[in-house]
């Protein structure tokens, strides 16, 4: 497809979580979508910072410190130009559920009040549901969600009709977890913006497979877990606007998020220190940098071509078998494609995939109203990475036409 997987082997070779066998079969890693085999480029940074650089960041006068804190600081900067933001518009996170949180929080209990709506679809992930109904209990406002048709797309009409004076918040999963389904953010996000609304995109499974810029989507908020992207677990990032960070409250207290503090109150630092109290998560900070290093140096249109050739080749795969019918079918799609097989749970396909060495996921994906839409309680479900192959399919496949043949 291009340069960078002429040596699809090479690349594999370069993510040491993928070097496993057992009984001689090599380890099949299809389930990207919930978490990514790290690459050794950010292994060995992590690990290098860890030896040698390691020290508290922003608060020691010593050398080791100061020069931890321009590492540190320096990482926010390089993930603010892989999004295309700058660097006082990026709020280090615990991942995208914390982000979502932190909006919740933060903007919602400050703007929303009764009679106000956040809109979502049906197909979110439980981060982008539980959050906002919680706030709802606090403020009194409302969450509502956009049907989606049989092929895993937002019913575009009836997104519009909900789209009133009373919708705050319009907040959207780029690319669901469950159906593979690329929603058209950019387009949903100028109707938004056109009644006034502000609008958050979770980007936990876009991010690693196609480019974004936070600039051209045009999005107040927006969601990234580092871990997603080839980066270590317990860091993600909320951009926001700056003229809209500026105007929230902060929503946890502790170190690093003051100006003053005394008795009689406290002051509070600028965006985006005011919404990281504490001890900071240095090192994978460093770590989600690295990764985004790797990614550019694969680039991020040559990820999204290759994943889409790879996509088409496992649902014809997925197609030559008779049993299996796949959930989900939208108009763009990638990367997670989701299956039911007659007769069999989702469990019991990943468990005799399992002991094939093919790694996939099953259940209802932290997504419940999508599994409710299409009348089923859980889907079997392979997703993709830079490292999957063809082989990797060809096998997964071959294990599940055993799987069929078992519950025919």
């Amino acid at each position: 497809m291009t340069d960078s997987f002429a040596d699809i082997t090479a690349l594999r070779n370069t993510f040491p979580g993928l070097d496993e066998t057992v009984d001689n079969q090599p380890f099949v890693y299809l389930d990207s979508a919930a978490t990514t085999q790290k690459h050794e480029s950010v292994i060995e940074r992590m690990d290098y910072f860890l030896r040698h650089e390691y020290g508290t960041v922003h608060r020691g006068l010593y050398r080791r410190s100061a020069h931890s804190t321009a590492a540190y600081e320096a990482a926010r900067e390089r993930i603010a130009r892989f999004f295309g933001a700058d660097s006082n518009e990026i709020v280090y996170t615990m991942g995208c559920t914390d982000a979502i949180n932190l909006v919740a929080w933060s903007w919602g209990r400050a703007n929303l009040g009764p009679g106000d709506r956040i809109l979502v679809s049906t197909m979110e992930h439980h981060a982008n549901i539980v959050p906002w109904q919680l706030i709802g209990e606090i403020t009194g406002c409302e969450l509502i969600a956009c049907p989606i048709d049989d092929h895993g797309d937002i019913d575009q009409e009836a997104f519009h009709n909900l789209l009133d004076e009373r919708v705050k918040l319009v907040s959207l999963i780029h690319v669901s977890n469950a159906l593979g389904t690329i929603n058209p953010v950019a387009e949903l996000t100028r109707a938004a913006h056109g009644i006034g609304a502000r609008v958050l995109i979770d980007a936990a499974q876009s991010s690693p497979h196609m480019p974004i810029d936070v600039k051209a989507l045009d999005c107040d908020f927006l969601t990234v877990s580092a871990h997603k992207c080839y980066g270590p677990t317990g860091i993600g990032i909320l951009y926001g606007k700056a003229e809209v960070l500026a105007d929230m409250p902060p929503w946890r207290g502790g170190g690093e998020m003051i100006d003053t503090v005394s008795f009689a109150g406290t002051t509070y630092a600028d965006a985006p220190s005011r919404f990281e109290a504490g001890t900071p998560p240095i090192v994978e900070a460093i770590g989600f940098a690295s990764a985004c290093d790797f990614l550019d140096s694969i680039g991020m249109e040559a990820i999204a071509a290759r994943e889409h050739h790879l996509y088409s080749y496992a649902e014809d795969l997925l197609d030559q078998i008779p049993s299996i019918r796949r959930i989900g079918r939208a108009r763009q799609r990638s990367t997670a494609l989701s299956f039911v097989m007659d007769g069999a749970h989702a469990a019991d396909i990943a468990q005799i995939l399992d002991a094939q060495n093919v790694a996939i996921r099953a259940g209802h994906h932290c997504a419940q109203p999508t599994m409710q839409r299409y009348g089923i309680s859980a889907t079997a479900r392979i997703s993709l990475g830079v490292y999957t192959s063809h082989d990797d399919l060809d096998r997964a496949a071959t294990a599940l036409r055993k799987a069929a043949e078992l519950f025919s």
